[in-house]
């Protein structure tokens, strides 16, 4: 999750040590919307 969230938004890990779970899982959830391919 954390690697995803580096890859899309370009966050360091210490970004996200910083997030409890359910911040990390909005991320997480906003990340896959913006790199879903539109079909």
């Amino acid at each position: 999750m954390i690697a995803d969230l580096a890859v899309v938004f370009h966050w360091s890990p210490d970004v996200c040590d910083q997030m409890d779970l359910a911040e990390l899982m909005m991320w997480h959830d906003k990340a896959r919307e913006r790199s879903e391919t539109k079909k």
